[in-house]
């Protein structure tokens, strides 16, 4: 019968060279904790079983290192996309510029002028900092940021029609990912929900009878992630706006995307543009920093002046703005806009504008590095709930292993990670959506998950 009096003391186990090892890597109130922990353990096991056999020392604080590791093991990781997603939710959406990143290493390494004026030496406005630059690329009267554009909707709801009645179309009732649901955040931000038309067919007739009952604004939200086909109508953005201003009430347009340049130039389906928005008489437009804006998770309100200082005087306001590392980035990316370089400059326009023989080169490459697998012609996605349907001609690395399943098992465990996707029994990675910079490290993880157990075919 083993007896757990022969077990040592947590101070016994610290007075070894182990120990202080883990307490000089991991500090010693967590090392405390690890070896307290292993002790629990070795007990718990030896109460069920008597015949257990204990442990030496270096076998406790060998637990004690297991528990320290896992505890203090990141899992927000950066990951190899090469699954052909360009705008991947689950991956982070959209990678951030060179100038973006080094904008938000230069303002997070110190101080910075986040709420401070230079000219006045007096206390500033964190709204100045992107929005003069949004006003210059869309047209807007004033601009603000706030976290995201689930938030940036509630805001703009809360501050101009709490309490009151919101027109919006039945077939824009949407739910997107994460379990975001218009109704819902109609209801938190104690607007009123007012329904017209019916699921597939909406017609201005529609609006305007509603707003002969009298509301407080018209909202359109965007489809994102599905397409209504077949028997449908609905009328254009500018009648709408049209019918709402004769009636005196305004318009907010939730675009979701993002998108300032026009994606028919790339091959896909046209996308509305904040500018289009504005253009066609929207007085406020909400949309997304980080899917085909092409930079940090952000939610953006633009419009009519006077409507903007509402939102911004909000208390909810304060609660979801954008901290400095968001603006930093934000305005970097911005200024790809202004300066005509977004195509080059932002990796997911230039995933976007990558041509397919560009593709099928890199494809080619990895095919002769790794001395096996076949470039396939197939179809990469935008994501990010923009563009649904729409794909663009890519050529990927096809490759046929034993089990694909447990390949992509093992791509996942390299470091960095591989995220890929199958098609056919067959492993598929895609070069539009891995960066040029990580081409070595994908090689390298894919000759690793190739040679264990020989798991080519």
């Amino acid at each position: 019968m083993t007896s757990l009096r022969n077990l040592p003391s947590v101070e016994q186990l610290l007075q070894t060279q182990q120990a202080a090892e883990l307490v000089a890597a991991y500090g010693r109130p967590l090392t405390l904790s690890a070896i307290r922990g292993a002790l629990d353990l070795v007990r718990a096991r030896v109460s069920k079983r008597r015949d257990a056999t204990l442990p030496d020392r270096e076998g406790l604080l060998a637990l004690a290192a297991e528990s320290l590791s896992a505890w203090t093991r990141p899992t927000l990781l950066p990951v190899i996309n090469a699954t052909g997603v360009i705008l991947h939710t689950n991956l982070g959406r959209a990678p951030l510029s060179a100038a973006s990143i080094a904008a938000m290493d230069a303002v997070s390494r110190g101080y910075s002028t986040l709420e401070f004026d230079l000219a006045t030496g007096k206390r500033g406005s964190r709204l100045v900092h992107a929005e003069s630059l949004l006003r210059r690329l869309t047209g807007a009267e004033a601009a603000v940021v706030v976290n995201n554009n689930a938030a940036a909707v509630l805001l703009t709801l809360s501050a101009l029609a709490a309490r009151k009645r919101v027109v919006i179309a039945r077939s824009q009732l949407v739910e997107i990912g994460g379990g975001f649901r218009v109704p819902d955040v109609m209801k938190q931000s104690g607007a009123k929900l007012v329904e017209v038309g019916t699921t597939n067919k909406t017609r201005l007739t529609d609006y305007e009878d509603a707003l002969e009952e009298g509301a407080a604004l018209v909202l359109r939200a965007h489809q994102s992630n599905f397409k209504i086909v077949g028997f449908t109508e609905e009328p254009e953005w500018k009648e709408i706006v049209a019918a709402a201003h004769r009636a005196g009430v305004p318009c907010v347009d939730d675009l979701g995307s993002g998108a300032l340049l026009d994606t028919a130039r790339f091959g896909l389906a046209h996308e509305p543009t904040v500018q289009e928005s504005l253009a066609a008489g929207a007085d406020v437009v909400c949309f997304s920093g980080d899917k085909l804006l092409g930079g940090p998770q952000a939610g953006i309100i633009v419009g009519k002046a006077d409507l903007l200082a509402k939102i911004k005087k909000h208390p909810l306001a304060r609660a979801i703005r954008a901290d400095k590392l968001c603006l930093a980035a934000l305005t970097a990316t911005l200024l790809h806009y202004l300066k005509d370089e977004a195509e080059r400059e932002i990796p997911a326009w230039r995933m976007i504008a990558a041509a397919p023989g560009q593709v099928k080169k890199r494809a080619k490459a990895w095919a002769a590095e790794l001395g096996q697998g076949e470039v396939a012609a197939s179809r990469s996605t935008v994501g990010g709930g923009s563009l649904p349907g729409e794909s663009l001609p890519t050529f990927v690395l096809s490759l046929a292993v034993k089990s694909p399943a447990k390949f992509l098992d093992g791509l996942r465990l390299q470091s960095p990670p591989v995220i890929a996707r199958t098609e056919n029994d067959r492993i598929l990675l895609d070069p539009r959506t891995v960066l040029p910079e990580q081409d070595g490290a994908l090689l390298v993880n894919l000759m690793n998950a190739l040679r264990k157990k020989s798991a080519a075919v």
